[in-house]
């Protein structure tokens, strides 16, 4: 048998070695044989992946064109090909003189670096075709293109920003955010309830939103009188409103009815109806420091722009024509009057104008469009003319209200029949000419339904005002929240009370925040304040006990006390809750509670606003300590956030109060809430449905008790003052909400 020489045996057995550490295919181990054609784009493929660390500043290649930029390099040569193990690539050099580097490192004129991973050699021959060209990245977002549609998330002021929206707020280019809620249902159904209801809420969560009514324009389109609505001017109150203003307590059922049908008579940024007196002027409590010379005065003064004259739509008439007033009983909404038709559909029209005005252009975020809009005809249009004006992204809720509940039905048309359409009218004619309408919109109504459902449109059916709730693809996170709070409220008649906790020992020192036990006085006041509601819920029983028997229907000439409008049970035993924050102070003021008659419950929710770092000071002391922050909170205290762990701010507080307020707009008991200052401002300024500019200066001081009592037409608001002396509590008949005058209530 023949013997292998030396020289061939080491030659074997280096390359078994390579072949081993390198998973090298056996055709390249010898320098003999080529690499077959059918592995040389596998090849190149997995070895044009090393790549080189001078490819970053690599010279241009030959023809003008630009390096194209090399891929990420593995860690080592296996890790391209998959081996286990491997050799430099300058090892494998010698053994494969005869290759060359791939056509596209010769092509961009890259070459291999005297140490490290270099270009994987090969045989491959250059290209005789040009490489495919390499397609440009495309800009979606240009600005000759369509604009994008924008994402829909939360915008929460106090809890989110953004570049476009520093305070949270919905930014105006954000229409898909924004939302139109439109009306549905036939007369006297509580419709104007629930857009009262629903802007109140909104706005008391810092979302801009306005009720656009379309009655209001009609009548005063029809009369001549009152004030026109337009995209310039925001609403007015009512002459008939403000009449009822002046009147006082007598006038109460009148401006109930006009509440419910206009919505809320407020004008720019709901205006409310706070009694302002100036500082220099207003009684305040001496033991507080006044405000000193050179401080911001705080704001004491609302302004209500005043009445424009008029302008109703243009009607065919004669130059000579005396211009009258346009009877407004039945027959006018009888669509075979011709002439009351074109008034009214105009009158619809420039009323959804003015709300896509200030939804679309505007700073707003919801626009209520409140109206019948009972027909499909009209809903279609509606949809039509937002779609022209606010493109596909505006978001539309249409929201029912069906009354199948008859006492509830009359309860309501009891309350239109002093309204403005029927002021100075006996009940009794007008009750029959109300029912006269209702029948006229009830030949052509269209409940919402198949066809809304067949064109994927979202909508809400509240039945008996939130007996039942049918919801139809809801979008979006405001739509999202106003169903959420419709959910959660109804109309039984129930008290609620507001209360700051009894005089603390840090209320004696002067210093805000901190967990200290109440003070003597303190005690005198929980302990009469217990004394005083259990008198108050045995005389309220009373009354509605004596209410009930009283009401009527229908009802008799001169007749102005509506029934209220609860489905349900009208007396029924109530039970009376309250509700306590954590701190001691809190809890110790509803210690004299009696735990068998009330229900006390503890509430995180309801803790005093954290100072973070300002814990435990006094207001002389943040003055001289922290400057600067003192400043910028009396600049904007409702923006402000205290620095430090735990900080807050007032929208800090409205947001983690939200569960509360809806939690009191669902049950159906008494509560009292015994909290602090800055929750009873946030709590009071939702029931009162107060400027946000008004809710961080309220002047809330203690020993001050407010009895609130919702209505169909809003909340009848009471205020009751303890004596000291007589140790016992004082209604307070003309009190109003102002805001502080002193540094200590401007906390």
């Amino acid at each position: 048998m023949a013997t292998t020489p030396p020289e061939n045996n080491k030659s074997a057995t280096s390359a078994s070695t390579r072949r081993r550490r390198t998973s090298i295919p056996l055709s390249l181990s010898t320098t003999t044989r080529r690499s077959s054609q059918h592995s040389i784009y596998a090849k190149h493929v997995l070895m044009s992946r090393i790549t080189l660390p001078e490819q970053a500043n690599l010279p241009p290649a030959p023809n003008g064109d630009a390096p194209r930029p090399a891929p990420a390099r593995p860690a080592t040569a296996s890790a391209a090909i998959g081996a286990p193990r491997s050799v430099p690539p300058k090892d494998l050099a010698p053994h494969h003189a005869d290759l060359r580097p791939p056509p596209s490192a010769l092509h961009h004129g890259q070459m291999p670096p005297k140490d490290g991973v270099g270009i994987a050699l090969s045989d491959t021959p250059n290209s005789s075709m040009p490489g495919s060209p390499r397609i440009p990245t495309m800009r979606t977002n240009s600005a000759a293109s369509t604009p994008r549609i924008r994402p829909t998330t939360l915008d929460i002021p106090g809890l989110t920003k953004s570049k476009v929206s520093p305070d949270g707020r919905i930014a105006q280019r954000d229409v898909g955010s924004k939302l139109v809620i439109v009306m549905v249902g036939l007369p006297a159904r509580g419709k104007s309830y629930i857009t009262k209801k629903m802007t109140r809420y909104l706005n008391w969560l810092q979302h801009d939103t306005r009720i656009f009514n379309v009655g209001e324009k009609r009548r005063e389109a029809a009369t001549g009188h009152g004030f026109r609505l337009s995209s310039t001017t925001l609403e007015r109150i009512p002459s008939a409103m403000q009449r009822a203003l002046e009147k006082g307590g007598d006038a109460l059922p009148q401006l109930a009815a006009q509440m419910l049908i206009n919505g809320e008579p407020k004008g720019k940024d709901h205006l409310s109806d706070l009694h302002l007196p100036h500082p220099a002027h207003g009684h305040h409590d001496p033991n507080e420091s006044a405000i000193e010379d050179g401080d911001p005065l705080p704001r004491v003064e609302v302004v209500s722009p005043g009445p424009i004259p008029p302008t109703p739509p243009q009607e065919e008439e004669h130059e000579d024509e005396p211009k009258q007033d346009m009877d407004q009983s039945a027959s006018f909404f009888d669509p075979t009057n011709k002439k009351a038709a074109r008034l009214r559909e105009q009158c619809a029209m420039e009323t959804l104008d003015d709300l896509l005005d200030y939804v679309v252009h505007g700073s707003g975020a919801v626009g209520i469009f409140d109206a019948t809009n009972s027909t499909l005809a009209r809903r279609t249009q509606i949809v039509k003319k937002i779609r022209e004006r606010g493109g596909p992204e505006l978001n539309i809720l249409f929201v029912e209200s069906v009354c199948q509940d008859q006492t509830l039905l009359e309860a309501n048309m009891r309350l239109k029949l002093s309204g403005p359409d029927y002021d100075g009218t006996d009940p009794v004619a007008a009750l029959k000419d109300f029912k006269q309408r209702v029948a006229i919109y009830e030949k052509n109504y269209v409940p919402l339904g198949d066809y809304e459902e067949e064109n994927n449109m979202s909508y809400v059916k509240m039945i008996d005002v939130g007996r039942k709730i049918i919801s139809h693809q809801v979008r979006g996170f405001l739509a999202g929240q106003a169903v959420y709070y419709l959910l959660n409220f109804n109309l039984a008649p129930r008290m609620i009370w507001i209360t700051r906790h009894g005089e603390s020992l840090d209320n004696v020192a002067g210093k805000i925040g901190g967990d200290s036990d109440l003070s003597p006085n303190g005690l005198k006041y929980a302990e009469a304040m217990s004394k005083f509601l259990d008198n108050k819920r045995i005389a309220w029983d009373v009354h509605l006990a004596d209410k009930i028997a009283h009401t009527h229907f229908p009802p008799a000439a001169g007749d102005h006390t509506p029934p209220n409008p609860h489905y349900g049970p009208n007396h029924e035993m109530k039970n009376f809750c309250v509700w306590t924050s954590m701190l001691k102070r809190s809890v110790q003021s509803a210690a004299s509670f009696c735990d068998e008659e009330y229900d006390i419950k503890e509430m995180r929710m309801l803790d005093e606003l954290n100072a973070g770092i300002m814990e435990g000071l006094t207001y002389d002391e943040i003055k001289v300590r922290y400057q600067e922050e003192f400043l910028r909170r009396k600049k904007d205290k409702l923006q402000y956030r205290y620095p430090g762990p735990g900080g807050e701010g007032y929208l800090d507080v409205i947001n983690r109060i939200r569960p509360v307020i809806v939690e009191l707009e669902r049950m159906t008991d008494h509560c009292l809430l015994i909290t602090h200052r800055s929750v009873a401002r946030v709590l009071l300024a939702y029931f009162r449905g107060l400027n946000r500019e008004d809710v961080a200066d309220l002047d809330c001081p203690l020993g001050m008790l407010y009895q609130l009592e919702p209505k169909p037409y809003g909340v009848e608001f009471k205020a009751w003052r303890y004596n000291a002396e007589l140790d016992d509590f004082e209604h307070l008949p003309d009190y109003k909400l102002q805001r502080a005058t002193t540094l200590q209530e401007l906390r």
